[in-house]
């Protein structure tokens, strides 16, 4: 996997980037980094790549032409048209799904916008989709960027130490990841639920798997919707609205 970021401030990505996990992979060959300034490619002598927006308002906008340029100082390098992705509240909301999906990618370009955003017309120019990681407002596209690589790099081959690690990571068929424990077996009067201490492999499991859904029935109900459920989760849920319930009626 090959990722190339459009930014203002390459330091913030790198630093961020190559480090821990992703920055382990780098070392391997498993993942390059291309940080590209796009105030390199300002078209005016002072270096500015922003200016008033037209029609008035607060702020400045970036302008389409160094934006453009560092794209194309990419894309003219590749074999084919990369995936250009632009950070944006607007764009559509970033899962683990899109984040398998977009592993399947070589390469990525990763569109970090500042101010008050890009000038729209470079955007339909090289931008193929505008993702989101929340419905909140950030100073700069970096962080968000640093998010999606990091998540995506998850999925690449040999990139986790322990290859079942993402399949088994929270959102795993849209369930969230079941409680984990470490030695020692009794911390603070607190002891590690003895079932995970009975060393039979088929309880264990049972209990994991209704852990997350547990979880994600109490945390996050709206991901079962497209949960991959069982006939027995299901049975398992229902037993538990009926618990839930009861307890209700009690209070």
């Amino acid at each position: 996997m090959n990722f190339h970021v459009l930014t203002l401030f390459p330091d913030m990505i790198r630093d961020g980037f190559e480090t821990s996990i992703t920055g382990k992979a780098v070392e391997k060959g498993l993942l390059t980094l291309e940080t590209v300034n796009i105030r390199d490619f300002s078209v005016n002598k002072h270096n500015r790549v922003d200016d008033y927006p037209y029609g008035g308002g607060a702020g400045m906008v970036m302008q389409a032409e160094p934006v453009c340029l560092a794209y194309e100082s990419v894309a003219s390098r590749l074999p084919k048209k990369p995936k250009v992705l632009y950070m944006s509240p607007q764009g559509r909301r970033f899962d683990q799904a899109m984040a398998q999906e977009l592993a399947e990618e070589e390469e990525l370009v990763l569109l970090c916008g500042h101010y008050e955003g890009i000038d729209e017309r470079v955007l339909e120019e090289i931008v193929d989709e505008e993702v989101s990681i929340g419905d909140y407002v950030l100073t700069g596209g970096e962080l968000a960027a640093l998010v999606i690589m990091d998540a995506v790099s998850r999925m690449v081959g040999g990139v986790l130490h322990n290859e079942e690690s993402a399949q088994f990571d929270s959102f795993h068929d849209n369930l969230l990841e079941y409680p984990q424990y470490s030695r020692p077996e009794v911390w603070r009067g607190k002891a590690v639920p003895p079932i995970l201490l009975s060393g039979h492999h088929a309880n264990v499991e049972k209990w994991r798997r209704e852990q997350s859904l547990l979880r994600t029935r109490m945390r996050r109900p709206d991901l079962l919707e497209g949960a991959a459920l069982t006939k027995q989760d299901r049975r398992f849920l229902r037993e538990l609205d009926q618990s839930l319930s009861g307890k209700d009626e009690e209070t």
